[in-house]
């Protein structure tokens, strides 16, 4: 299925196949394909570019598509790694966290500093981080040779 070139995204580099390869979703999901195109959000004179996960209910592009900065893609990225080693010594806790100090760490960006913690507001995050923990562990292959590929590109580009 071909990613819609008449919205207001406009795709530039397009993965038009990601249903095939979305997850544990794979080859049954809504998301139809990814792109890196130039954002929805643009004003004349001003271009930022977006990632787009591009959703087809069936009948049409549903509206439940998300468009990305790529900065955000990239701090989601940050995000997952840090959890997930978090989590490889998560055991070492009884709540599988410190509860005297949830804050996991902070991460220096752009003079200031991403703050990654666990979220102890949710009054059922003893429950919730148990479920969080088991999901993360179940998908640990497919996260894995995704980081793994990220890796091995990133070394590639020099980084």
């Amino acid at each position: 299925m071909k990613i819609p070139t008449s919205l207001k995204h406009k795709p530039v580099i397009v993965c038009e196949n990601y249903e095939n390869v979305d997850g544990r979703q794979a080859y049954n999901s809504d998301a139809k394909g990814l792109s890196l195109g130039l954002a929805q959000w643009n004003d004349r004179g001003k271009v930022d570019i977006s990632a787009k996960v591009w959703r087809y209910t069936g009948e049409k592009w549903s509206r439940q598509s998300e468009e990305l900065p790529l900065h955000r893609v990239l701090d989601l990225a940050i995000l997952v790694c840090r959890a997930k080693q978090h989590f490889r010594e998560a055991y070492r806790y009884e709540k599988l966290y410190d509860t005297a100090k949830p804050t996991i760490d902070r991460i220096g960006l752009q003079g200031d500093a991403m703050t990654v913690e666990v979220c102890t507001d949710n009054e059922k995050i003893d429950e919730d981080i148990k479920l969080f923990n088991q999901a993360l562990s179940k998908d640990d292959e497919l996260i894995g040779e995704r980081l793994q590929t990220l890796a091995r590109i990133l070394r590639e580009m020099g980084y």
